[in-house]
């Protein structure tokens, strides 16, 4: 029995912001289906994979919306151009590095000066998740009732989370946290943090935007999942939530869940005995950028 994917992403403008600077993609670079609206799709995991990926753009009046399209856009087209086989972590950082060089090119462009977006991608492909991540968007990885978070925020407050300068519930409520330490198009080169999951039967993955991230906590994001009968009623939901409590932001979720011929969760297996940092970013804070 192969590998198989259910999927749905939904993007809202929340209540506040005048447009949506966020954008996502579904991709069964396989088959060939792009997916950029709200459906929920099931693929069958191909010979050449299925890409997830949210980018949240930055830059408001300088086209952040821009950004965040080109972002998903260009990822997408890397993979599906892909000539001939290639280790997937080094397709991953090589279409990362391809897509921050179209924002950076076209942030160069009139009215366009200093735009710039987030990346979180998973890639799977076979038994396998491949994770990147450019900024502080998200991915949570929801198994056997326990969620965690797959990607680590390159923001300040993490920073300081790392040194033990703050709490991460200080860090909450910090008037620093919108800081992020690189973003995609913000320099001609980009450090992309990257991962590679192994995956299990009946995972379930969360990509979003800190529209929802700064509004729901990660808890929460995972009881929704468990109480909904369906990824849809599941996505909606988590957009309620980010907008009863202000909307303050656009808000974007994925949510993909996995079945098939995978291996059982082992007695005692954590998620971490199968997440593999491969490329952590390491970046001097004199690089960052005010969201």
């Amino acid at each position: 029995m192969p590998v198989n994917l259910t999927v749905y992403g939904q993007t809202d403008v929340g209540l506040v912001r005048p447009k949506n600077e966020d954008a996502f993609v579904i991709a069964d670079i396989t088959g060939g289906t792009l997916v950029r609206e709200p459906q929920i799709c099931r693929f069958e995991v191909g010979e050449r994979g299925v890409l997830l990926a949210v980018s949240d753009g930055m830059g408001g009046e300088q086209a952040g919306e821009v950004a965040s399209a080109l972002v998903v856009e260009s990822l997408q087209r890397s993979f599906a151009t892909q000539p001939g086989p290639a280790p997937d972590d080094a397709l991953m950082k090589k279409a990362v590095a391809s897509a921050n060089r179209e924002v950076w090119q076209a942030a160069h462009q009139s009215g366009r000066e200093k735009m710039g977006a987030t990346l979180t991608a998973v890639y799977i492909h076979g038994p396998v998740a491949h994770i990147a991540e450019v900024g502080d968007s998200r991915a949570f990885l929801l198994r056997a009732g326990v969620i965690q978070q797959v990607t680590k925020d390159q923001s300040y407050v993490q920073v300081l989370i790392d040194a033990g300068a703050v709490t991460a519930e200080e860090a909450e409520h910090s008037p620093m946290k919108s800081i992020i330490l690189q973003a995609m198009g913000q320099n001609p080169t980009v450090h992309v943090a990257l991962g590679r999951l192994e995956l299990r039967h009946k995972d379930c993955f969360v990509l979003c935007s800190d529209g929802l991230s700064n509004k729901v906590h990660t808890d929460e994001v995972r009881d929704v999942i468990l109480g909904a009968r369906k990824l849809d009623e599941a996505c909606a939901r988590l957009v309620e939530l980010a907008k009863e409590r202000g909307g303050e932001d656009n808000i974007t979720v994925v949510v993909a869940g996995v079945s098939g011929d995978l291996p059982p969760l082992r007695p005692g297996e954590t998620i971490d005995d199968t997440l593999q940092v491969l490329q952590e970013f390491d970046a001097p804070i004199p690089g960052a950028e005010p969201r």
